[in-house]
């Protein structure tokens, strides 16, 4: 019985420019692999992106006193703080985040978030893949999109 060859090409990645790992790729250097914006039409993150089959991992920066409109994703998501102060909104609750602290998003939860305006925020993002990177701005209270 012949065996059926194995598929050695990578999926296509679900977020524009991210990292798909492919067969056999097992360690990516998050400063060299690539450079995405974290939301290109709601947030100011960036930084490099890797997807696999079942998570997408994420280092990105926001610059000081810059920020993520409210919106929202239909993934999970965490978010660990490596640098700097983090001001949030999750379903509707202020947080602070410094160095140190790990925020959970649940799935189609409305959040924001801005940078202290004392130095720039670097964190660490883990997502199901379930869904790419990148949500969606969410509509405001008059049904524009905030």
């Amino acid at each position: 019985m012949a065996e059926s060859p194995v598929d050695t090409a990578a999926a296509a990645a679900r977020t524009p420019g991210a990292k798909r790992a492919g067969p056999g790729e097992y360690v990516f250097n998050l400063a060299t692999v690539n450079h995405i914006l974290g939301g290109p039409d709601y947030s100011t993150a960036n930084g490099s992106c890797v997807e696999g089959d079942r998570m997408i991992v994420g280092l990105m920066r926001m610059p000081a006193g810059t920020g993520a409109a409210p919106h929202s994703h239909p993934n999970e998501q965490w978010i660990y703080i490596l640098e700097g102060t983090f001001h949030a909104t999750v379903g509707g609750k202020d947080i602070t985040a410094e160095p140190g602290s790990v925020i959970y998003v649940p799935a189609d939860i409305v959040h924001s978030g801005t940078a202290g305006a004392a130095g720039d925020v670097v964190f660490f993002t883990v997502k199901d893949a379930s869904h790419g990177l990148h949500g969606s701005k969410a509509a405001s209270a008059h049904g524009k999109i905030a």
